[in-house]
Formats: structure tokens, sequence, C-alpha cells
């Protein structure tokens, strides 16, 4: 049988628990107080200007929640398969359960699903895929096919022809980064939606390629240099992706975190003492993305590890302030002193682990280092349910809402797996209000 369909049965063959979607639940609220935290923000109002979600069919909502979700740079990370499944995945179940007006339960087990298509595909592609093709984007559309199939019935052989058709719309470049271009927000919209089309379609007997993965003109043969097909189908035993998923603590790029987690700890060891130099080893995707002394807008800075590990250094955290203008103006002379470099123990690692070492020396010749294998939020070093929460408050406060309505949202999103109507937040009215106050975008 095809990858797809193999693909399929697995999925569908895997148990879920109650403390399944008890996680699902936290990512869910993870994901949707990225969206709604950046309603502020000018790339959002564009999005709500293209699509107001009041007024947009279901794919149209979908796009909007999916590009929202990216905005910030806050949203979940699978590391093995190098996708942000969340911005993807939840906004097309999402979309889909609240115009179904479908319940928490059922939502749940399409974005545990639909994680699973995403990361197990992503998982496939092999490393040099990521050097051209931006993983979120490629595989998003596998996993929002697969979350709204569940959502809206299809059986087998619709959901491997949603998953032909998912996979056939395929894209998303890196070259947008070179110039700071805002196409990341599109990359999550786009998958999101494209993935609701074409189980949309799937439904109506519309039919898509079986061996969209493996076939002669397929996925792995355009866009995959080294692909690994038996990662698709791999461990079915194993928990679901979505538990092997990261949380992000800092507002950038994550190929940055685990160098920032360390420059942290060593910014308490410095006291304030004058920095002589920074040496930075990491894996070569980190250093394709990454490898950015001068960044000269706060988008580029999210991405530059020259900037995130001094400003690290220097203030001892990393929030959205970062990356204003003034920041990066005082950063000048800092960035200059950080040098990044290939580490072969942390390249063999990743995507496994997503690690970093720094190395840094005082201006009086004192010598400190720090390694990092895991960041913070990784499951193998996870922020806890309150860290979680509070991060989630935070966003929704910095988006518009008062504590209070973001201390009932954070409950009734958590609520879901009590099986809570979806629509019974009122997620598309918060986030379609053209009222919000638009802020200034952040000084370039």
């Amino acid at each position: 049988m095809s990858l797809t369909r193999n693909l399929t049965r697995l999925i569908r063959e895997k148990p879920v628990t109650e403390r399944d979607l008890e996680w699902a639940s936290l990512f869910v609220l993870d994901t949707l107080a990225c969206a709604l935290g950046a309603l502020p923000t000018e790339p959002a109002r564009m999005l709500r200007t293209v699509a107001p979600p009041t007024q947009a069919d279901t794919a149209r909502k979908a796009f909007y929640l999916g590009g929202l979700s990216h905005i910030l740079e806050m949203d979940d990370l699978h590391r093995d398969s190098v996708t942000h499944p969340g911005s993807v995945v939840i906004p097309a179940a999402w979309a889909v359960a609240h115009d179904l007006d479908l319940g928490g339960e059922a939502f749940l087990k399409a974005v545990l699903a639909g994680y699973e298509a995403c990361c197990r595909i992503g998982m496939s592609v092999g490393k040099k895929h990521y050097r051209v093709w931006h993983n979120t984007s490629t595989c998003g559309p596998f996993g929002a096919a697969f979350a709204a199939a569940e959502l809206i019935g299809l059986d087998d052989t619709k959901t491997v022809w949603a998953l032909g058709n998912a996979g056939t719309q395929s894209s998303g470049l890196w070259e947008f980064l070179a110039e700071g271009a805002m196409s990341k927000h599109l990359h999550t919209a786009r998958a999101a939606e494209s993935g609701l089309l074409a189980s949309f379609l799937a439904k109506e007997g519309f039919t898509g390629a079986e061996n969209i993965l493996e076939g002669e003109k397929g996925f792995y043969a355009g866009l995959c240099p080294d692909p690994i097909p038996e990662a698709v189908t791999s461990g079915p035993e194993r928990p679901w992706q979505l538990i092997n998923t990261s949380i992000k603590p800092w507002p950038c790029c994550r190929h940055t975190h685990p160098a920032i987690d360390g420059a942290i700890a060593l910014h308490h060891e410095i006291a304030g003492e004058a920095i002589a130099r920074v040496q930075v080893g990491t894996y070569r995707a980190g250093l394709d993305v990454c490898d950015r002394p001068n960044p000269e807008d706060p988008y580029s800075a999210k991405f530059s590890l020259q900037h995130t590990v001094a400003i690290a250094l220097a203030d001892g955290r990393v929030d959205q302030a970062s990356f204003d203008a003034d920041v990066r103006q005082r950063m000048v002379g800092e960035r200059g002193k950080v040098k990044v470099e290939l580490a072969p123990g942390i390249e063999a690692a990743y995507p496994r682990s997503w690690g970093a070492e720094i190395v840094v020396e005082t201006a009086s010749g004192r010598r400190l280092s720090a390694t990092r294998h895991d960041a913070k939020g990784d499951p193998d070093n996870p922020v806890t349910a309150a860290e979680l929460s509070g991060k989630a408050r935070a966003q929704l406060v910095e988006g518009g809402c008062s504590e209070g309505r973001a201390d009932d949202l954070i409950r009734a999103i958590l609520g879901l797996a009590d099986n809570r109507p979806v629509r019974s937040l009122g997620l598309f009215e918060i986030a379609g209000d053209a009222r919000a106050p638009v802020r200034a975008a952040r000084s370039a």
C-alpha cells in the first residue's frame, strides 16, 4: 500500500486517552494565545482585511487564523520534523469544528491526528529539504487535511485523496528571509487553507494521487534530496507526536533558543563584566537560517543568533521589545563580538536534539561556557502547565484582552477536553474585531 494509506491506517488505529486530550488542549491554548496576542500587529490587520473571519467561508477562516498564529514567532515547534504544527493544524481544525458546531472532544482528536500527519511526513523529508523549503508550509497541508478529514467524516480512501491533493499544493520557500518579507505568515495561512480545501474536495469525490509522497514525480522526487520514507510509519506504538512537540518561551526563531538558554545562564555568571568575545556552536540548519550578524529590522533580528545571544547575555532575558530599533542599535557592538560556527557534535544530534555550545571570554580573561542539548520548552526540558498559562495570559493581554477575559478564555480552552462546544468560545468574533487597536509595527 502507499505511504499515505498506511499513514491513514496508523493514525486511525492509534488509541486516544483522556490524558492525550488534555495534552492537546494545552497546545490549543498555546496556539490560540499566539494568534490573539498578534491581533494589534500590522500583519494581522492586513490578514483581517483580506480574510475577515466573521464574513469568510471555512477555508478562509483557517487561512486567517493560521497566518495570525505565526506572527509573534511564539508558536510550538516539533523538533524531529522541524515544523510548527500548531499554527497550521489547530486553525484548520478550529475553523471546521466552529462551522459545524462540534464539541471539544472531536476537535481535540482531530488536532492529535493532524499533528501526527504533519509531523510524521515532516520527519520523512530529510535534512536537505529545509535548506530551501519551509517544512511547516510544505508538510502543514497534510496535517490540516487530516484534521479536517476526521471532522467531516472521510473514509480511508477519501482521506488518501485529501492527502494527495494536500501534497500537490505543498509550497513555501525561505527566500522571504533574505529581505525580511512577511511571507512566513502566508506559509501557515495557506497550509491551513490548502489542507481544508483538499479534504472538502475529497468529500465531493475529487481524487488525489495516492502515491503523492513516494511516486516518481511526487513530493520526495520534487522537494526532498535525501528523504526518509520509513519515518512516515515507523514506531506506531510511540506517543502522539503532539506530546513530543516543544513550547516556545521566547518570541524568536526556535533555532536561536538553545543558545539563548545558555546565554541567559551565563548572564548571571558574567555579572555585568565587559565581554571580549563569544563563540556559538550550533547545527547546520541553525546556521543556514540564523547566521545574521547585522539584522536591519525586527523580523530579521528574530532570526539572528548574533542578536539573540548578545541581548540574552546583556539583559538576561529575551522578549518582544528585544528586537526594537533602539535595542538593535544598542547591541551593534555586542553583536560584533558573537561568532557562530558549526559544532560537529551538535550537528550529529540534530534534528533529534536541538542544541548549542556557547563560550564567553570576558575582558578580564575569564572563560565561561554553557552547553544545551535541549532548550527550555522541549519535551526533555518542558515548561510547566503554570508557565504555559502564564505565557498565554501575557499574550492575550498584549492582544487586547482584560486580565479577567484572558483568564476566562484560558479556562474555556482547557475546558475543551470536557467536550465544551468549540463555537461557544466566540473566537472568530474576538479575532475579527476590526476595532482592535493596531500597534505600529515594532520600530524598524
